[in-house]
């Protein structure tokens, strides 16, 4: 073999520093390159034993081994894989940019349909270059008559190649790490990164200091030799127990790489801890399997979670044949599946050159189309088949699916007769149910006069079904009683995230009205008798504004069947729902005022007393306790206002003991 030195041939202006610098955002990606380097080249290997190019010895362990040694500063990747013989690390190595895997796959591409290799070398090798000033490479191809080649590069472009010294089949790497990098050098630092990316790689992945290493050699170069039989009436000589050999940072055959039909529920539950850290027992998982129009598996776990959607923190883990690329890939996962727990792996991912991002391909929405469908189909089944149990998930899953539903209408559409709302007896009732509450008559449209057309842009008016619902059962019991007691329902929509999906609900279904149960009082709350003269309301709305100091707070007086209750009050739908919209976009200074109605019930003793007596030497303090307990009925007081009322509660206590 002759020695060979010379330039890096680079395929575009100046590649290699930018490779060297700017390619990965992540410098630790180096590991998960040249390991998967290794797995790679020990998978070609099999592939060519399956072929009959070559044999492999008897006893022989597919392995990646990654030795640290602090003390020269150096990290060695070593696989047992296919090798290069000269020509090749001339061709894979000295041109970059060359993928060595496309000139593999294109040789055997009629012989093997197994999985896609994802590149043995190319441009994944010089992420080396990110931590080492200098890197080398001792190589030796399975080719017969084979023989070893050295390579060295010290971070330029300029290399040496010469025969090297490596006996066994495979490749070793040593990077010759930077200053700015020794912290690779520390075993907890690299196996943290090592099983981050390579916990699923198809090959067994080992970490030693040097060592260690050195020991384990050692251990490996020990011939055992078999004791002779023992003669007849002998005792056999004790054996020495197997000592336990070193554990792999790689389970080789992950859970979702097998059958969903082959995975027992606690193998599922097992894998999330392991995987998760989560010792919190998911509610229920969806095992992905699809082999076209493109190959993806994956496990997508459904955690116990808040009802508040914006403290939850899913993790995604997406893998590519087994490779970790990254958390939460929003091009792949939906958004609103972002708040699950799972790992997908598709080895057809249109990866750019780094493996650390998407190229911008359509195929990548296919997939994000894929996962929505899967998902809303295991949803409708479970609401179908396991209705008792999806109702005890609900209360958890029920922010992620809502979140769905207004992030794509496509997943609204699918989920949407599995879409639950728990009414006030606690019962849960569907979109359909809901249609067949009792409908409210809309007030009709005024026919025209004969010969007069309709006004221009004037809509038909539809039968309504109008839907109450409480955001907050223990500050709203009282409307909830009033309902209860009037035998009408309501459903129960704590999440903030509930407001901007009952408003996709309206535009979804013209027949259904949501507004909340202190919208307004309807008239199954009333009293059915004589209606209250407006002479009444005047007057107690000119005394409530005087003593309150509002002089635009609307106040109306109004029969309700329940005597005891004196004063509600109520906020106008949309204008509530403007209110918060508005506070979600950071603009509640821009929103004003809250146009609060005080609703005075007439039938009460108090509201009698204070229309009797306008100008009694009580009825201010009355007034303004009127008000509060209707105030707070609706939302919690201001802290001066509740301390005001306190002073005030006490001081009408007072009174009642005199």
């Amino acid at each position: 073999m002759e020695n060979k030195q010379g330039n890096l041939s680079i395929n575009s202006e100046n590649l290699f520093p930018i490779i060297k610098k700017w390619l990965y955002s992540d410098h630790d990606i180096f590991f998960r390159e040249l390991i998967s380097n290794g797995c790679d080249a020990v998978t070609k290997l099999h592939k060519m034993a399956g072929m009959g190019e070559i044999d492999l010895p008897e006893g022989r362990k597919d392995r990646v081994v990654v030795v640290l040694d602090e003390k020269n500063g150096t990290i060695r990747v070593i696989d047992n894989g296919i090798g290069m013989t000269f020509e090749e690390v001339d061709e894979y190595i000295n041109q970059i940019a060359f993928s060595g895997a496309t000139a593999f796959i294109e040789k055997y591409k009629d012989k093997t349909t197994d999985e896609q290799i994802i590149g043995h070398f190319g441009l994944g090798f010089y992420s080396a270059f990110m931590v080492a000033d200098r890197v080398t490479i001792d190589t030796l191809s399975c080719q017969p008559d084979a023989q070893p080649v050295h390579w060295d590069c010290e971070g330029g472009t300029e290399f040496h190649m010469e025969e090297g010294s490596r006996t066994e089949v495979g490749t070793e790497i040593t990077l010759y790490v930077n200053e700015d990098s020794r912290e690779f050098l520390q075993e907890y630092r690299a196996r943290s990164v090592i099983e981050k990316y390579c916990s699923f790689m198809p090959v067994e992945i080992f970490l030693f200091t040097q060592e260690n290493w050195e020991k384990q050699l050692a251990k490996e170069a020990e011939i055992v030799v078999e004791p002779e039989p023992a003669e007849e009436g002998e005792e056999k000589p004790e054996t020495k127990e197997e000592e336990k050999g070193p554990e792999s940072l790689s389970d080789t055959h992950p859970l979702w790489s097998r059958h969903p039909n082959d995975c027992k529920e606690e193998e599922y539950k097992e894998f999330y801890r392991k995987v998760f850290k989560d010792f919190k027992e998911p509610l229920f998982w969806i095992h992905l399997n699809m082999d076209y129009p493109f190959n993806l598996k994956g496990i997508l776990y459904f955690p116990k979670i808040n009802n508040e959607y914006e403290s939850v923190e899913g993790t995604i883990k997406l893998y590519n044949n087994r490779v970790f690329i990254a958390d939460n890939i929003k091009e792949v996962i939906p958004e609103f599946l972002l708040l699950l727990k799972g790992v997908i792996d598709c080895p057809d991912l249109p990866l750019n050159v780094s493996r650390s991002a998407l190229q911008n391909d359509g195929f990548v929405k296919k997939i994000s189309d894929y996962i929505t469908r899967k998902v809303a189909d295991k949803l409708n089944a479970l609401c179908n088949a396991e209705r008792e149990s999806y109702e005890k998930y609900w209360e958890d899953i029920h922010p992620f699916i809502k979140f769905g539903c207004l992030k794509d209408e496509k997943f609204y559409d699918r989920i949407k007769e599995s879409l639950l709302f728990r009414d006030l007896d606690g019962k849960y009732v569907t979109l359909k149910d809901l249609a067949e509450w009792p409908a409210e008559e809309q007030p009709e449209a005024k026919e025209p006069a004969e010969g007069e057309g309709k006004p221009e842009g004037e809509a038909e008016k539809k039968t309504k079904i109008p839907v109450a619902y409480v955001t907050d059962e223990q500050q709203q019991s009282q409307y909830i009683r009033m309902y209860k007691d009037a035998g009408l329902n309501a459903v129960v929509l704590p999440s903030n995230i509930d407001s901007p999906f009952v408003t996709l609900l309206e535009r979804k279904n013209e027949t259904l009205s949501f507004r909340r149960i202190d919208a307004d009082v309807t008239g199954n709350l009333k009293d059915n008798g004589e209606a209250v003269p407006q002479e009444t309301g005047e007057k107690l709305s000119e005394l409530f504004r005087k003593v309150l100091g509002k002089e635009n707070l609307t106040v109306k007086a109004e029969n309700l069947k329940d005597e005891k209750i004196s004063a509600m009050i109520t906020m106008e739908e949309q204008n509530r729902r403007m209110q918060e919209l508005m506070k979600m976009y950071g603009m509640g200074e821009m929103a004003g005022a809250a146009a609060l109605t005080l609703v005075l019930n007439a039938r009460n003793p108090l509201v009698r007393y204070i229309l009797e007596n306008p100008e009694g030497e009580h009825t201010e303090l009355f007034c303004r306790q009127l008000y509060d307990l209707a105030a707070i009925s609706h939302e919690p007081l201001p802290a001066e206002e509740m301390a005001a009322f306190i002073a005030r509660s006490n001081e009408i206590m007072m009174l009642l003991a005199k």
